[in-house]
């Protein structure tokens, strides 16, 4: 399977937002990395159950047992998605943070005083926040330093992982870098020490097949608003592993897993959506079932985005006065999402100023607060992010540079 311009032209047919303009503008979404826009058949998926199983579950009526049933199926089809052994590794919230608060609360009934977390300086607040609360609980929280390059330093996290680590929280890919860290080597390291190993995939998830038994993680993390669905929070657990704690719930809620993690009642309609989005990548792909479409169509997709992205990031960085941040294309290994910062503009105002002319990026630390910090780039607004999807091209790459070209000269 190929994807290509042409494929893109095809695909943005199934997006409706993508006709929409402002100030004369066609808008042109490069703010995937805060979430993506959602293909048709998501669109109708969600309104099908709103038109006809709309009922909460576990009842003993048709529209009650549908929705059972609908669940069930996005349970199966994620797990597919993230190459997971079945549906019983699968738990959803209301959000990736939240899900990992709810773990933080389980894996700490596990620990005691003095148990060491490993965290990195790269991540995302969802993954750093959640272990740092537990510093009251005294847990003592290590942090992997980031480099300049924005890599994390390997021999850091080397010196910080030892016998007293209990967990190792690591982000797949950096949503404000693009950096994709060496998983391998975090569960190389976790392992020997006997410690756990959580990985954030939220922001590599949208680019990149994922193969959860092939990385062999405790759990992963990632959130389907991401990759083209609705927003529903996502938790693959070993299997057995989630069965052997205890999370905050509610005496009438299934004290198994995936349930026994899952808090009140779940928004139906978008779970089912969820299965939808997945189908949808799978569609652009080949393969007897949906795992091999999944990973044949994200493999393609993957290609195809980050051809994008080192085009735009060899263009933005020659333009006088731009600076790109983080690693370079060098490796296909690498999301597609460039940070740059223009010298003697904010990054609020660019972001305002391109939102003007209907190209809608991002600026500021999107929530990777402490990456931000470490580059020093904090006090001047953070960085203007642009990130690309499946159905960006490169009319709308055009129309980006030629405008970062006009901020740059004043």
């Amino acid at each position: 399977m190929v994807f290509d311009d042409k494929t893109c032209a095809r695909c943005r047919e199934d997006f409706p937002a993508l006709a929409r303009t402002h100030n004369g503008y066609p808008l042109a979404y490069l703010d995937g990395p805060g979430g993506t826009q959602v293909p048709q058949k998501v669109i109708d998926a969600v309104s099908w159950y709103y038109k006809t199983c709309n009922s909460n579950t576990h009842g003993m009526f048709i529209t009650t047992n549908e929705s059972d049933a609908a669940i069930q199926e996005t349970r199966e089809a994620v797990a597919a998605f993230l190459g997971a052994p079945d549906w019983s590794c699968i738990s959803f919230g209301h959000n990736m943070t939240t899900l990992n608060f709810s773990l933080s609360h389980a894996l700490v009934r596990e620990m005691a005083p003095g148990d060491e977390i490993v965290i990195t300086e790269l991540d995302h607040e969802a993954n750093r926040g959640p272990w740092l609360h537990l510093v009251e609980r005294g847990i003592v929280v290590k942090e992997v330093k980031l480099l300049p390059t924005g890599r994390l330093d390997y021999d850091d996290m080397a010196a910080k992982i030892t016998r007293k680590t209990r967990l190792v929280a690591i982000g797949f890919s950096s949503n404000a870098l693009g950096t994709i860290n060496d998983i391998a080597e975090a569960r190389r390291l976790s392992k020997a020490v006997g410690a756990w190993l959580l990985v954030d995939a939220v922001h590599y998830a949208p680019h990149f097949p994922l193969d959860v038994a092939a990385l062999d993680v405790d759990f992963l993390l990632c959130s389907a608003y991401k990759f083209y669905a609705p927003h529903i929070g996502i938790l693959y657990s070993r299997p057995g592993l989630l069965d052997s704690l205890t999370p905050d719930r509610l005496r009438t809620q299934d004290n198994v897993a995936p349930f026994k993690i899952e808090t009140g009642t779940m928004n139906h309609a978008a779970i089912v959506g969820v299965k939808a989005g997945i189908e949808y990548i799978a569609s652009w792909g080949e393969g007897p079932d949906l795992r091999s479409r999944v990973v044949s169509g994200m493999s393609a997709i993957a290609a195809y985005e980050h051809g994008l992205a080192s085009e735009y990031y060899e263009k933005v960085k020659a333009i006088p006065g731009v600076t790109a941040w983080g690693t370079d294309f060098s490796s296909t290994h690498r999301a597609p999402t460039v940070s740059i910062t223009i010298d003697g503009v904010h990054p609020a105002e660019a972001a305002k100023a391109l939102g003007e002319k209907g190209i809608l990026v991002w600026d500021g630390d999107f929530y990777a607060v402490r990456a931000i910090e470490v580059l020093g780039l904090a006090p001047s607004g953070g960085v203007i992010r642009v990130g690309f999807s499946m159905y960006n091209n490169r009319e709308e790459m055009a129309r980006l540079l030629e405008e970062i070209h006009r901020l740059a000269k004043g």
